[in-house]
């Protein structure tokens, strides 16, 4: 046989023409139509007797096992699949069935040699900060020996609501992308670079602009040497703690590296410092100042 037909079962149970379960009765008259075979000569190639299938087609066996289906299936030419719904395609014909993901922590154990629930996120316990019963207490700043118990080898997290807030993150972390932005009338020493979603809803920004270090400290010649000053970096909200400020810096030091500009300065407070610290900059005490202006404080001006 030339083609191959294909039987989709995907877990909402969609139907040929979407209004109702499926009907395994008549889509296996249809594939052994196509096949040119009748009963008798299909349940010979699939090893079931013949009236299994007769009484499936009839539409009188009760919750057919999928083992026989599929064997049916297969010996017409065919082929069942479990998945899920994916994307419609533009022409607005059915969506294709894509594979069901395995449960990613399938092959992991308890204690008990037990399977852990698979509607969970389960993840390995490498130090106090992977392990939820130990933040509130900060292990992490005790030595080892100080550790109130022992940590488990992994856990998980129960409350839906920080599951499917992880599960948001790291839906998060997979999809945006960081580019710099180049178009808008910018001029060519501004820097600016952007942290989106596919569907365009502007997650994080870093701006910066370049200097010449000659000309700042009042020499009169322009010998070509270029620097960044980091502006700032903003990073919405709830997507905070993802790693999005960190690819936005990383962004823009892989393209001094292109430049061929060495040196970015900043000035930073809070959690700013920790973030620049550990993507490579230094604290350095010539020169800098944070300075703020509250007017508030101001006096009102004599009259």
């Amino acid at each position: 046989m030339a083609e191959t037909s294909s039987v989709a079962v995907p877990f909402d149970q969609p139907t040929r023409n979407g209004d109702g379960p499926i009907e395994i009765g008549a889509v296996l008259r249809a594939l052994r139509r196509r096949a040119d075979l009748s009963q008798r000569e299909l349940a010979a190639r699939a090893g079931v007797p013949k009236s299994t299938v007769a009484r499936i087609e009839a539409g009188d066996a009760v919750d057919p096992r999928l083992g026989t289906v599929e064997r049916l299936v297969r010996a017409a030419g065919g082929r069942v699949t479990i998945g899920l719904p994916g994307d419609r395609s533009g022409d607005g014909r059915e969506p294709e069935v894509v594979p069901v993901p395995w449960v990613p922590h399938d092959g992991m154990r308890d204690e008990a040699g037990r399977r852990y629930p698979a509607h969970l996120d389960v993840w390995e316990v490498h130090d106090p900060r992977d392990w939820p019963g130990a933040w509130w207490a900060e292990w992490w700043k005790l030595p080892p020996e100080r550790w109130p118990r022992r940590m488990p080898a992994a856990t998980y997290e129960l409350k839906r609501q920080y599951r499917d807030r992880r599960r948001w993150g790291e839906r998060i972390r997979r999809e945006v992308t960081v580019r710099r932005v180049t178009d808008g009338g910018l001029p060519g020493t501004c820097w600016r670079f952007v942290a989106e979603l596919p569907d365009g809803r502007l997650l994080g920004e870093l701006r910066a602009h370049e200097r010449n270090p000659r000309l700042l400290y009042g020499d009169m010649i322009d010998t070509g040497e270029r620097e960044v000053v980091l502006d700032g970096v903003l990073v919405a909200g709830a997507c905070r703690r993802l790693g999005i400020g960190r690819r936005l810096v990383e962004a823009m030091t892989g393209e001094m590296d292109r430049a061929g500009v060495r040196v970015a300065h900043a000035v930073a407070d809070f959690g700013g410092v920790d973030l620049l610290l550990s993507c490579g900059y230094r604290i350095e005490g010539r020169g800098h100042y944070a300075l703020r202006l509250d007017l508030s404080r101001l006096s009102p001006a004599p009259l």
